[in-house]
């Protein structure tokens, strides 16, 4: 019989106590069918429900004679009023004088059920957790009540059903107690991050057989057919493993699931887990993994915590993977940093087969879940390599003029540029195979990049002996960069003049693209094109820069810059002050000095010298002349904040470009040498030519200077300037506006897609540049029409001006998408309902340009194209995509929005499609 008889601990007496105290009737004993726990304490107090508290005193007695001598010693005894005796006597055993002095006369019987109601509040239980398989439940409940400090079990007061109770139970036993606050249910991703957590899953190991089924029967109910699988984990110890085991589960999905891998992860996760158990742990383990890239993406320690979590989970995930001799089998798998590491050796494949090839393999290589936020930078290289190699594979570009030269290297070769300097810095932790591919890219571009350079010191010597202001030839000389875009500015409001020493094409497309890409400024253009200056000869800081601020070609130092500026705006009718490095940093407290500020706040035109770019060449800094980033520049995202805070457009000019030092040659030895890229001896050599004429204002005008970018005459910098390369002699001029409001007349705003390179972007292989968006009516109306495309052979022609296909007129002939949609009657009942709807010419162009353009434009060359319809727009960009939502989003559904913070158009052509009612073969 003893063997059948329960043992109660402190916790069942008190809860038993809670519900029989009421029924005492001032009787001081209690007989508790049961057997009290050794290590229970033998007085303790429990609430009366007034507020006070009473005294217990337990013992435990087995026989008549125990249960009379416990009640004698109690009567004695001081302290306890009540005495409970548990017992395993037959209640009709005991004498009547004993039954008398017992609270209702009889043994009482521990009714877990009545406890648990109790301690919760509650008024009944679910039926439930009287019957099997939760029989184990109530003892459960009892025995993990939490302390009265803690405020006890949560009060229901109606039913407490079964979900309630494992909740509650699951939240103390498992230590996940604030997961359920209102009510909410368990998931993998919390449970994950509690197998993580050290000496939580020794918990689940420490309870009962029948509790810890009980337990995962439920989180498999309610967290999905992983959780047993998590669960098992951490009853082996191994719940710290239990995230990255779930990465190497997902063998057993997908297109590599075999059945040799199915073998080499049983071995990993033991017996008694089943395939479809496996499956969903893998799919929940990639769902929290999903989960914590997005939190590593931002910025901030919390940022920073989830990344390292994502770093040690998946290099672990790795390590155990190797381990199982299941590497191969997860190649793909688009968590592992070894997959990552397998896509790149594949795009290293790719890059000999052509540039559709490479592109599909370098997209593979970006949608890699660690892609943006582990290795965003070997992304970004590995994308160069692929665009240098589209670059490769277009026709040979040709130089056909030193104008139409430095114009191709602001548009196209200075993006080559930009490309190859990235590629030359390589990704250090690549493979082999990988950067052999990049280097085999590289050195193509390299060589084709030279003949350029070559071509155009052919070139050069002619122009400099002729090109004068008054007749530059078709270039446009650095001396009248102020007086042809500064200069026209200042008629609508004074512009900064921000002189970036040493800015090159490729610099200036990085800085240009961060600028306008976040829809700050607005970049703004007198011809429809970036502008290119020539720089002077040599391009030297002394000579070009002087020439740059003075409005004339001339040599000089900080003070002749400075008198410079302002007698040439002084000739113009502007009072203009200059400032140099030293002039620029404020005192302790403030990043600009206060009279710099002053300036801007004025009316007066103020120019800005920024020397960080020709210190990085001086000091050897690599990284940060192949960065180019806006942040990159010292001072130069204050003074651009600190102009737009004004409502200044703000011109940024080179004085010169640059070249890198990529190459290991000795310097070369040949005479008269004044500078690192120029000298004065007469004899050239291979790679150099000689140059004079009246832009030569050194050695009485005639230098010797290097075209090719491996010469240099003087000790190894990280780069140099003063020769005759492309590089060094195109100065670009990129003219920023806070709003396209502030454009002189008869200028307009240039479009993204206009300025970056066809090639540049694969969607946009076939898309030649859109035409300027008039951003105010010129004085008189001025057609514009597309001028001949370039013979082949001729991709750079002087005069050649691309025109995008939304800027051309619609050819009648052709039955366009914005056509058909014209014709649907849902359209024209439509528009019925649209105030001041566009002209239906506009409407096809802007559709036709979106849908040649892949579904993605800017604002601006959505506007190009409804102007070059011929229809009238009475509105603003933005506006007029207004309307359009209007007419097109019908019934709500997204046809046409606004993305990427109002700066871009976006068409989703197949909603399109479904709105209009448009048949496949129609679309």
């Amino acid at each position: 019989m003893g063997a059948l008889v329960p043992e109660l601990d402190q916790r069942v007496i008190a809860g038993l106590l809670a519900t029989r105290l009421t029924r005492t009737k001032g009787r001081r004993l209690l007989l508790v069918h049961g057997k009290y726990a050794a290590t229970g304490p033998e007085e303790f107090s429990v609430p009366v429900g007034d507020g006070t508290r009473r005294r217990v005193r337990v013992t435990h007695a087995t026989s008549v004679l125990g249960l009379t001598d416990a009640w004698q010693a109690h009567l004695a005894a001081e302290g306890a009023d009540l005495l409970v005796v548990t017992t395993d006597v037959p209640e009709e055993r005991i004498s009547h004088d004993l039954l008398g002095e017992m609270v209702r006369s009889q043994i009482v019987t521990v009714n877990e059920a009545d406890i648990v109601k109790q301690l919760f509040g509650a008024a009944d239980l679910d039926p439930r957790m009287r019957r099997d398989p939760w029989l184990w439940l109530p003892s459960a409940l009892i025995d993990a009540e939490p302390d009265a400090a803690q405020g006890g079990w949560p009060q229901h007061g109606a039913v407490l059903t079964l979900d309630a109770a494992m909740r509650a139970l699951v939240g103390v036993r498992l230590g996940l107690e604030g997961l359920f606050e209102g009510g909410a249910s368990v998931d993998v991703d919390a449970l994950l991050a509690w197998s993580r957590t050290p000496g939580d899953p020794e918990r689940l190991a420490a309870l009962s057989e029948a509790e810890r089924r009980g337990i995962t029967e439920w989180l498999a109910q309610s967290a999905g057919e992983a959780a047993p699988v998590l669960l098992r984990l951490a009853l082996q110890g191994r719940g710290a493993e239990a995230t990255a085991l779930g990465v190497l589960a997902s063998v057993m999905t997908g297109d590599t699931a075999s059945a040799d891998a199915a073998v080499a992860l049983g071995s990993v996760f033991g017996s008694g887990s089943r395939p479809s158990e496996l499956r969903a742990y893998a799919r929940a383990v990639e769902g929290t993994l999903t989960r914590w890239i997005g939190e590593a993406s931002g910025r901030g320690p919390q940022s920073e915590e989830a990344r390292q979590r994502v770093v040690d989970v998946l290099y672990q995930a790795d390590r155990l993977a190797d381990d199982a001799h299941l590497t191969a089998a997860l190649a793909g798998n688009p968590f592992l940093p070894s997959g990552f590491q397998a896509r790149l050796h594949g795009l290293a494949d790719a890059l000999s087969e052509g540039p559709q090839a490479a592109q599909a393999a370098w997209e593979h290589v970006a949608e890699h879940q660690l892609a943006a936020v582990l290795y965003p930078k070997r992304v970004e290289l590995a994308r160069m390599a692929v665009r240098l190699l589209r670059w490769l594979n277009a026709p040979d570009p040709a130089v056909t003029s030193v104008g139409q030269a430095v114009c191709a290297q602001v548009a196209d070769w200075g993006w080559v540029d930009r490309a190859l300097a990235r590629l030359w810095m390589g990704d250090s932790e690549a493979e082999p195979t990988l950067t052999q591919a990049y280097r085999t890219v590289h050195n193509a571009a390299r060589r084709r990049r030279a003949l350029l350079d070559e071509a155009f010191a052919t070139q050069l010597g002619p122009w400099v002996q002729r090109a004068t202001s008054a007749q530059p030839e078709g270039a446009l000389p650095i001396e009248d960069v102020l007086r042809t875009i500064a200069l026209p500015l200042a008629k609508v409001r004074p512009p900064l003049v921000l002189v970036l020493n040493g800015m090159s094409g490729a610099i200036a497309a990085q800085l240009g693209e961060e600028l306008t890409g976040a829809g700050r400024w607005s970049e703004l253009s007198g011809d429809g094109r970036r502008a290119a200056a020539v720089a002077m000869i040599p391009s030297v800081t002394s000579i070009s820069r002087a020439t740059l601020l003075c409005g004339r070609p001339v040599s000089g130092g900080q003070d002749e810059e400075k008198e410079g500026f302002a007698v040439f705006w002084r000739q113009h009718r502007h009072t203009a002050v200059l400032f140099h490095r030293s002039e620029i940093p404020g005192p302790v407290g403030q990043l600009l000095d206060p009279r710099l500020l002053a300036a801007i706040a004025s009316d007066d035109i103020v120019g800005v010298v920024l020397d960080t770019i020709g210190e990085s060449l001086d000091h050897g800094q690599r990284s940060a002349l192949a960065d180019g980033s806006v942040s990159g520049v010292k001072y130069l995202a204050e003074l651009l904040n600190s102009a737009r805070g004004q409502g200044r457009p703000v011109v940024l000019v080179s004085d010169h470009g640059h070249v890198l030092d990529r190459t290991e040659v000795e310097p070369s030895t040949a005479e008269g040498v004044e500078s690192a890229r120029w000298r004065t001896g007469a004899e050239v050599g291979e790679g150099e030519v000689s140059l004079s004429g009246p832009r030569v204002l050194e050695n009485d005008g005639r230098v010797t200077v290097p075209w090719s970018e491996e010469i240099r005459y003087t000790p190894r910098k990280a780069g140099y300037y003063g020769g005759a390369a492309l590089a060094e002699m195109t100065v670009p001029v990129l003219v920023l506006a806070p709003s396209a409001e502030l454009a002189p007349a008869e200028w307009s705003e240039l479009p993204r897609e206009s300025v970056q390179p066809s090639w540049w972007e694969a969607e946009a292989t076939a898309a030649p540049a859109p035409v300027p968006v008039p951003v105010k009516p010129a004085r008189k109306a001025v057609k514009t029409r597309p001028k001949p495309r370039p013979q082949e052979g001729e991709l750079f022609a002087a005069d050649a001006v691309e025109v995008h296909p939304a800027a051309q007129p619609l050819e009648p002939a052709v039955l366009t998408l914005g056509r058909r949609i014209l014709d649907t009657t849902i359209y024209k009942h439509q528009r019925k309902f649209v105030r001041k709807a566009p002209e239906h010419k506009v409407v096809a162009a802007v559709i036709d340009a979106l849908d040649h353009a892949g579904g993605t434009l800017s604002l601006a060359a959505v506007a190009a194209a409804a102007i070059s319809s011929g229809g009238r727009t009475n509105t603003r960009p933005e506006g007029l995509v207004t309307v359009l939502t209007r007419l097109l989003n019908i019934e709500g559904y997204e046809v046409i929005s606004l993305i990427d913070s109002r700066t871009r158009v976006r068409l989703n052509r197949e909603t399109l499609r479904e709105q209009f009612e448009l048949s496949e073969e129609n679309a």
